[in-house]
């Protein structure tokens, strides 16, 4: 099984505009981030998918390797689906967040631990632990699974409703958004289009269960902070 690691990076984001060349503790955070996970043993090629030339350049300064994509990409998932058009003999692809520079390799293996069972086609991670504050917090995303620890729905809100329970306790799952895939199963859902589900929600995943792709749910207590904000910095750096 040959694993191609993907770390989508944008310089444009809305709520932080150029965080993945932000300083942490001399160095860039997209250079943690690729340094973190490259310590996956699973992981065979390691290469940030970016829209930026700055981005470009300061991997390459540090020793990492870097494709430009297109621009117009709304989505993680659409930049990692270019990217095997130059990657052509993998096997599994991994999609890691560039915004996470405490990024954990165990995490990662976690994750690609799913695919040893030849069924799954998406994979993605679940912390067990959910607290009232995240049921109600619109950006903790939830999940349900079903018998087979596949994903039945992902909500921002509490799921299910607890009107009719006996006891107001549910196994809720949280996400933790690594994704992984098989390189047919990428190329298939990178073609699909949006749902009604997917824009309700905002969550891209929706529109793979809408069409029909199950998602397998890897349980795992491993969480590491990322760096949404620029509030979020100072979180991060006693860790470093």
């Amino acid at each position: 099984m040959k694993v191609l690691g993907i770390i989508p990076s944008r310089y444009q984001s809305s709520r932080f505009i150029g965080k993945p060349l932000i300083d942490l503790k001399g160095k860039t955070m997209i250079e943690r981030v690729y340094n973190g996970a490259s310590k996956a043993a699973s992981i065979d090629t390691l290469v940030v998918a970016t829209d930026d030339q700055r981005i470009f350049d300061e991997v390459l300064r540090f020793g990492g390797k870097a494709l430009m994509t297109n621009t117009r990409h709304q989505s993680g998932t659409d930049r990692c689906a270019e990217v095997l058009g130059h990657f052509p003999d993998f096997d599994i692809v991994i999609n890691i967040q560039g915004d996470e520079p405490l990024v954990s390799a165990e995490q990662l293996e976690q994750l690609l631990s799913a695919f040893e069972d030849p069924s799954v086609q998406i994979a993605t991670l679940v912390h067990p632990w959910v607290s009232s504050s995240d049921l109600e917090n619109v950006n903790r995303i939830k999940v349900l699974a079903n018998h087979e620890q596949n994903a039945i729905y992902f909500s921002r809100s509490s799921l299910p409703n607890l009107h009719y329970a006996k006891h107001q306790e549910f196994p809720w799952l949280r996400h933790i958004g690594l994704y992984a895939y098989r390189v047919v199963t990428l190329h298939k859902i990178s073609q699909l289009d949006p749902c009604l589900l997917e824009q309700a929600e905002s969550l891209e995943q929706l529109r793979w269960l809408y069409y029909g792709f199950p998602i397998r749910l890897v349980t795992t207590t491993i969480e590491t902070p990322n760096i949404d904000v620029p509030a979020d910095v100072e979180k991060v750096l006693p860790f470093l």
